[in-house]
């Protein structure tokens, strides 16, 4: 058996939790009451849906994220539902739609006014009614356009193509009926060809939506399982729950084999409920208690010990409910990873929690922020229908840069998708330059990467008497250790400056490539 080290280096094992100050915090905000066990909050980077307390039915108020401070006793609500609302949801491809569903068994579909107007909407844009009881959880699919999934009390999923001009519609176009109580979550692997679930039975569930079939089903004997969530491309799920003996336990399992978890943490005898969150980018786990203001974070890894524990953010402040803002909302200048926005009831208040990476340099850390999501969809509603799955659209993070897309597939799978529907692929993103333009300044960032290699390679073999990049006819050596470190930081700061540059490089030519790719696919089509 291999030793295996106490501690191991970690790029994330000092994130530290910020919270906002007074004035970019959220208050006089009539948060709802309800005891349903979901986060009554959304967040995309345009601004925060939270679940109010409405008389007379249901409804939420929209807040653009800018507008921090004191809300209005009389601001403006989102109200259509005739009973309370349950969750909502922004679609993840247009931060101007969000989806709501309700005690009243209907989900529905609001456009919210571009440019934004502080007014109270009652028509929603479509309206979902085909459940039989009350509809507790939705869920948009990660990478296909218009397709929502809801659950209800009446133990079904359905699953709704909302890409026609019909206000009301009566029928899904799946119905999932495997489960035999209650459903308490929903989640999608990566592409969106699996979903999870966690029952009030206690089993956890690995589904194929579009035949509506069990992959793989958990005994339950052992974990009481409440909230569920894929992580991203690991082939892993991670459920929170109770024990045997009622503590609060977080439990690992591969995707392929639910009959015995790979690990088992109980954390304390608390009685509230845990959601988890997973960051794809980092392979942050963080784990948010209701009723609490603690945040606990691990960091995944794919070899044991599958959690590696980094730390805690405390508070005071017991949260209600939580809100996330998506990976490309976040401050990159302050190295911040993560955003909650915490909802604490008691004061009426909307908090922002920031998790930041501490890093001296102000310059863009790249290590950090891998290519995330985009806002575009990989897949139509009739691409997913008929049975293609794709990976999501991925963009950068860098401020300045021209925000490429590409897809999370190797060459094989993309030639393949090409093949099948090269049509539809090269009409989603028309060419903007001929391709003799294209192919032209790729060649010249080429050859000048090219002639800076032979330059520095001929600099370095032109004089043996250069030493750490200084010649000692002309600079002479440090004399003390004070210009011995002055010197160092130059150097380094010179070598940060050139791998910034040749990253630039890197990604420039990747784009060229790519819309190389996309000229010649529309010119043989």
């Amino acid at each position: 058996m291999s030793w295996q080290p106490q501690y191991r280096s970690s790029k994330y094992r000092h994130v530290f939790g910020k919270p906002a100050n007074k004035e970019n915090c959220y208050d006089n905000v009539p948060i709802t009451r309800s005891v349903h066990d979901n986060h009554f909050c959304a967040v995309n980077p345009s601004f925060i849906a939270v679940v109010t307390e409405c008389a007379g039915g249901g409804a939420f108020i929209v807040i653009p994220i800018q507008q921090s401070g004191k809300l209005d006793p009389h601001y403006p609500k989102i109200c259509g539902h005739r009973g309370n609302v349950l969750d909502i949801k922004w679609n993840p491809f247009d931060d101007y739609v969000i989806a709501s569903c309700s005690e009243d068994a209907s989900v529905k579909i609001w456009d919210i006014p571009k440019p934004y107007v502080t007014k109270s909407i009652t028509n929603a844009r479509k309206e979902l009614v085909g459940h039989s009881r009350r509809v507790g959880l939705i869920e948009w699919h990660p990478t296909a356009s218009n397709i929502i999934f809801s659950t209800a009390y009446d133990y079904k999923i359905m699953i709704w193509n909302i890409d026609n001009e019909e206000p009301i519609i009566y029928s899904p176009v799946r119905t999932i009926e495997c489960h035999k109580d209650v459903i308490l979550s929903m989640s999608f692997n990566l592409d969106g060809s699996l979903m999870a679930t966690s029952c009030k039975d206690r089993k956890v569930r690995v589904i194929d939506p579009l035949k509506g079939c069990i992959i793989q089903e958990s005994d339950g004997k052992t974990h009481k399982a409440s909230k569920v969530l894929f992580l991203g491309n690991m082939k892993k799920l991670v459920s929170t729950g109770t024990s045997r003996w009622n503590n609060r336990q977080v439990v690992l399992w591969d995707q392929d084999d639910l009959s015995v978890p790979l690990h088992q943490e109980d954390l304390d005898g608390s009685s509230g409920l845990l959601f988890p969150f997973f960051d794809n980018d980092t392979d942050m786990l963080y784990l948010v208690g209701k009723g609490e203001g603690n945040i606990r974070y691990y960091e995944v890894n794919l070899q044991k010990s599958y959690l590696q524990y980094l730390n805690e953010y405390r508070s005071c402040l017991p949260q209600k409910g939580i809100g996330v803002l998506p990976k490309r909302g976040v401050d990159v200048s302050s190295c911040e990873v993560f955003r909650f926005y915490k909802l604490v009831t008691i004061k009426g208040l909307i908090e922002p929690v920031s998790m930041i990476v501490p890093r001296r340099s102000e310059s863009y850390q790249e290590d950090i922020y891998p290519m995330t999501a985009g806002t575009r969809p990989a897949l139509t509603a009739h691409e997913w229908l008929s049975g293609i799955n794709r990976g999501p659209l991925l963009v950068s993070l860098k401020p300045g840069l021209k925000s490429s897309q590409f897809h999370i597939a190797n060459s094989n799978e993309e030639d393949e998708l090409l093949s099948k529907e090269p049509k539809k692929l090269c009409e989603e993103k028309p060419p903007t330059k001929t391709l003799w333009e294209i192919e032209y300044k790729t060649e010249i960032i080429r050859e000048d990467r090219g002639r800076r290699r032979f330059t520095e390679k001929s600099q370095e073999t032109r004089n043996s008497l250069i030493s750490n990049g200084l010649d000692l006819f002309e600079c002479p050596a440090p004399k003390t250790e004070n210009e011995l470190l002055q010197m160092f930081y130059k150097q380094q700061e010179e070598i940060r400056r050139l791998r910034d540059q040749l990253s630039q490089r890197d990604i420039q030519i990747r784009q060229l490539e790519l819309e190389i790719k996309n000229v010649r696919n529309s010119s043989v089509y």
